[in-house]
């Protein structure tokens, strides 16, 4: 008997024969681009999916789901895909589309109604000189420029695992390590991000606002500490919070930027959080804090001592995928013209095929900052392709495609530790992705 699984919101159809695959094996053998960042194991909930009819014709709840739907507080209508496996026809909507949702998702761990004293790492961004530009600018020009500036900024945060808490007027707060993570990693993480962030705002400058006659700039202070992080507010409208003094102390950090003229400051916890000569540190300053008594030790950063591969293949990724068709036309045609045999193994609509591409490989830099997951879900992806017809054979036309793909579409923007950082990412994810095929 064959039945119909209905994707909504993409107006797509696809037909199963049995009940042996989950809705995530159906739409991978479909090709149709589905989170599952642990690899379908049911140790993460990125492939949940909202059943709008045919709920009862789905396999009940496993013990992975049960748990993941408790913690949670789902409603009866979400699964979890990998673990849901049909009896008949199912109308469906995926609820997670895009890796820089993925972060977001940490929130629905923190406690309800209280809250929880947790060790975080906390990041305050402030927009410089706002006050002037905002009354030199149209109101459509402003808004323009604080979406672009919000979306630039945002994304290096949810990159390195972390939450956009809030925006605040022209202030952007991300928060790290809510659910857990090393001290060291979540201070890492969060220095990434805010190094990302001005190489952000550098390309936001360069390229889409120079037409506006407009220049931003941007301090970003650092502090690490003990808040606490919960759901509060009135019954009926509770909301993600992080209170207590490390978040004031941040806050505080930032403003200390203007007076020191430095971009990136970070407290002496967030420094004592990390060995010893991983940071490119400039002036140290010995200041006041309002509020807080004694001298604050703070530490400029300028960058990492030695090339941070995360870092590169963040920064460089949206410029590689600003044009994502584009991207993926000129890899396949560089796959077909070093082995026209491969051909044969795309069989479907190379439109879907390119977005199914440039779809997995945000994933993989997304899924850098939560390793536990990451080489899970590129085995997944190795034996997806085995049952594509994909052989070791393969790999090293994939390899040299991609490489010369990268290193075209970047043209200019591209340095020496940028294709040495796809290089040995790219070596590492064919390893695993063939490792899971012997």
């Amino acid at each position: 008997m064959r039945y119909q699984i209905t994707y909504a919101g993409i107006n797509k159809v696809v037909e199963a024969a049995d009940d042996l695959d989950s809705l995530l094996d159906i739409s991978i053998r479909n090709q149709l681009p589905h989170l599952h960042e642990c690899g379908g194991h049911g140790r993460c909930t990125t492939c949940r999916v909202r059943v709008l009819d045919g709920i009862q014709n789905l396999t009940p709840k496993s013990p992975l789901e049960k748990e993941a739907s408790f913690l949670r507080k789902w409603d009866p209508s979400i699964r979890l895909a990998c673990q849901t496996y049909p009896k008949g026809d199912v109308v469906l909507q995926r609820l997670i589309w895009s890796m820089a949702e993925v972060t977001s998702l940490q929130k629905e761990l923190a406690p309800e109604g209280k809250a929880e004293e947790r060790p975080i790492t906390i990041l305050f961004c402030d927009l410089r000189n706002f006050t002037p530009l905002s009354s030199k600018s149209m109101n459509f020009d402003l808004a323009y420029m604080l979406n672009r500036f919000y979306t630039a900024m945002g994304e290096p945060i949810l990159m390195n695992n972390g939450i956009i808490y809030q925006y605040v007027g022209d202030e952007i707060i991300g928060v790290f390590g809510t659910t857990g993570g090393t001290r060291e990693k979540n201070c890492t993480d969060a220095i990434r991000a805010a190094l990302g962030m001005q190489y952000a705002l550098a390309h936001l400058n360069q390229v889409e606002l120079k037409d506006l006659d407009m220049e931003l700039q941007s301090g970003i202070g650092i502090n690490f500490g003990k808040a606490y992080v919960g759901h509060l507010g009135h019954p009926t409208h509770r909301q993600f919070s992080v209170i207590g003094d490390p978040v004031n102390v941040a806050s505080r950090i930032q403003g200390k930027t203007k007076e020191t003229g430095t971009k990136i400051l970070i407290s002496e916890s967030v420094l004592n959080s990390l060995p010893e000569n991983v940071l490119d540190t400039g002036q140290s300053f010995e200041l006041e804090l309002t509020g807080k008594e004694g001298l604050a030790r703070l530490t400029e950063v300028r960058g990492f001592r030695e090339m941070d591969t995360q870092l590169e293949l963040q920064s460089s990724l949206h410029l590689m995928l600003d044009d994502q068709d584009k991207f993926a036309s000129l890899f396949y045609d560089k796959v077909f013209s070093i082995s026209p045999e491969t051909r044969s193994l795309f069989k479907r609509n190379m439109t879907d095929q390119g977005r199914l591409l440039t779809h997995m490989l945000s994933g993989i830099v997304y899924t850098l900052a939560r390793p536990d997951h990451l080489v899970e879900g590129i085995r997944a992806l190795g034996r997806n392709h085995q049952a594509y017809g994909v052989t070791s054979a393969h790999y090293p036309v994939v390899r040299k495609a991609m490489l010369e793909t990268i290193d075209q579409v970047l043209g200019n923007n591209k340095t020496q530790n940028t294709m040495t950082a796809w290089t040995e990412s790219l070596d590492f994810i064919l390893k695993e992705m063939q490792q899971s095929q012997s």
